[in-house]
């Protein structure tokens, strides 16, 4: 009984590790912003160069793939209002979004538009939300965009 609390204690330290491979305290390596709904400009555009050390199907499972770096590439913090808020980012490469939300949560997503991802959110929440551009295989340079637009 004593190995398998062992055991068992042993898995959760590892899973705890994992899920905080991403560190959202972190700042946007790429810098940070904050706006109101109904911003200008519209797009904000922000160059990023995709990738990093960490597989993000390892550490956060689910949807989420790609290699991405410890800390946020960006910070956008924004309150909300009455408009929908769209993350997408154009490349050469292949790309995935990996973003921790307002909420907590961990939200991602691989090859929306061919091979660039795009997450739209229909009533976005205020807070801040925290932006990974991963690489699927090559990194490279990117753009992200954000857009209360469609």
């Amino acid at each position: 009984m004593r190995a398998l609390t062992i055991v068992c204690a042993l898995a959760l330290t590892a899973a705890a590790s994992a899920a905080a491979a991403q560190n959202p305290g972190a700042s946007g390596t790429a810098g940070s912003i904050s706006r109101s709904a109904g911003f200008t400009p519209d797009p904000i555009t922000v160059s990023i160069y995709s990738g990093g050390g960490i597989d993000a199907s390892e550490t956060l499972g689910g949807s989420c793939v790609g290699m991405v770096a410890d800390a946020p590439d960006y910070e956008f913090t924004y309150q909300a209002g009455s408009w929908p808020l769209t993350f997408a980012v154009d490349s050469d490469y292949d790309t995935s979004l990996v973003i921790n939300g307002p909420d907590g949560e961990w939200y991602c997503v691989d090859d929306s538009e061919g091979l660039n991802p795009i997450l739209r959110w229909g009533s976005p929440l205020s807070g801040t939300y925290d932006i990974w551009v991963g690489a699927v295989g090559e990194a490279g340079s990117s753009t992200l965009y954000i857009t209360e637009n469609n």
